[in-house]
């Protein structure tokens, strides 16, 4: 396993890009099933996740390659319906081709996602909106089996604005014949992207953005063009890095409108954030920040995936903070790691409580979940000496090359290839990321 070291103490200054939204991109290249012809996508990261989704729609018979324009998609002849736990066992977004294979081919074959590091993420409501349309579904031996004529429009109340379980009926109802109607639908800027790109594609959806979406289905899509929005959790990660460094970062593609309830705590905090004339943003850090409280919420509330990345911006603040975790019931597993670097952090129930603390000390500390790993890697960028972060696979899920971004800021930070596992050692590894994933 790769692990990456970090000599603390270096302020980061500079100009950095933000990549393409992995969150926007999964359902995107899902969304291709849906299409006849040649899709072209661009600033979609390279990413584990994405290879993952790329390597399942591969054996679903979409072809891929990658053009000066972009990234050519095409499903036109797609000839399988089957989604093997293999592939989905590592990501759970995999789920997101149920509903464009029920859509387009009236039958699907889904691995059932598992449970998750950060909490049970359960498919019910994805499955009770596909039934709503007139699916047929049934659960065989850990697998999703869904069958359908062509679906039907419908009206789907969800329990949970669910960011998945949105975008997977909305493609389903992309492709049904009549109107269906989503309500308490997620309003994620990646929900509103997936939607923009299926109306490109001659969907008819109103309502992207707010929580009702109404689709008005179609026959039949087309290929198109479409740009990924740039990725605010990586935007973030690159804010709190400028500011936990006190330093002067310019992350360009970078939308703030997609962040305003993180970007207030920051400034709340007393960093001095600016929105750049020529695009992007600009996190100019203060020596001392104050202690913010915050609480997670679905879009446009505090994202949950900028909740470890704050705590360990709050870990060195001046004051107490309180960090309300709403969204996922197992989210603050980085506390104990941030712990060896001399945070001071108790947990009670879906709170924690940090208590800054003048400096945090470099140690070995160990990833155990995507969001995670950033916070270790922010917590290093500060801290006095050296720190080690094991596990990294979890940071190359969402985040494409993040040392070499940090490392362009000045950071002093790299990538530590480590020898090859024994046969034991790769069985003992394996066994933990099914338990994670």
């Amino acid at each position: 396993m790769d692990k990456i070291g970090i000599e603390g103490g270096r302020r980061l200054c500079g100009v950095v890009e933000a990549s393409g939204a992995k969150n926007a991109a999964l359902p995107i290249l899902a969304s291709s099933i849906l299409t006849e012809g040649r899709n072209v996508f661009r600033s979609i990261p390279k990413l584990r996740d994405v290879a993952t989704i790329r390597e399942l729609l591969g054996s679903l018979g979409v072809r891929f390659e990658e053009t000066q324009a972009g990234l050519e998609v095409d499903a036109t002849d797609i000839s399988g319906w089957e989604a093997p736990y293999d592939l989905v066992k590592t990501m759970r977004a995999s789920v997101l081709v149920l509903g464009p294979l029920v859509a387009r081919f009236g039958r699907a074959k889904v691995s059932l996602p598992g449970g998750c590091a950060i909490g049970a993420r359960p498919i019910d409501l994805h499955l009770a909106g596909l039934e709503k349309m007139g699916a047929e579904i049934t659960l065989e031996q850990g697998y999703v089996l869904a069958r359908a004529g062509r679906l039907k429009g419908a009206e789907i109340d969800l329990d949970l604005p669910t960011v998945t379980g949105t975008e997977n009926l909305l493609m389903a109802a992309g492709l049904a014949q009549g109107v269906t109607v989503i309500r308490n639908a997620a309003k994620e800027p990646e929900v509103v992207d997936l939607a923009e790109a299926l109306i490109k594609m001659g969907a008819r959806i109103q309502g992207q953005g707010t929580s009702v979406l109404t689709v008005e289905g179609v026959d039949s899509l087309h290929g198109a063009t479409h740009t990924v929005i740039p990725d605010r959790i990586e935007t973030g990660t690159l804010m709190v890095a400028g500011a936990i460094t006190d330093g002067d970062v310019w992350i360009r593609n970078a939308r703030l409108d997609h962040l305003r309830a993180f970007g207030e705590k920051l400034s709340a905090a007393g960093v001095d954030l600016r929105e750049e004339a020529e695009g992007g943003v600009r996190v100019l850090g203060r020596q001392a920040v104050r202690g913010v409280d915050i609480t997670t919420a679905p879009f446009p509330g505090f994202p949950t995936d900028m909740q470890a990345q704050f705590m360990a911006l709050m870990s060195i603040s001046n004051g107490l903070s309180v960090i309300t975790e709403n969204v996922f019931e197992n989210r603050f597993m980085h506390v104990s790691e941030l712990r060896r670097m001399g945070a001071d952090v108790q947990v009670v129930g879906r709170n924690a409580v940090v208590r800054g603390v003048p400096k945090l000390d470099g140690a070995p500390v160990m990833a155990t979940d995507l969001r995670a790993s950033a916070s270790l890697v922010l917590a290093g960028l500060a801290a006095k000496g050296r720190t080690v972060v094991d596990r990294v696979y979890h940071l190359d899920r969402g985040y494409e090359a993040l040392e070499l971004k940090l490392s362009s800021l000045g950071a002093a930070i790299e990538r530590v290839q480590e020898k090859k596992a024994s046969q034991a050692e790769s069985v003992q590894e394996d066994m933990l990321q099914k338990r994670i994933f």
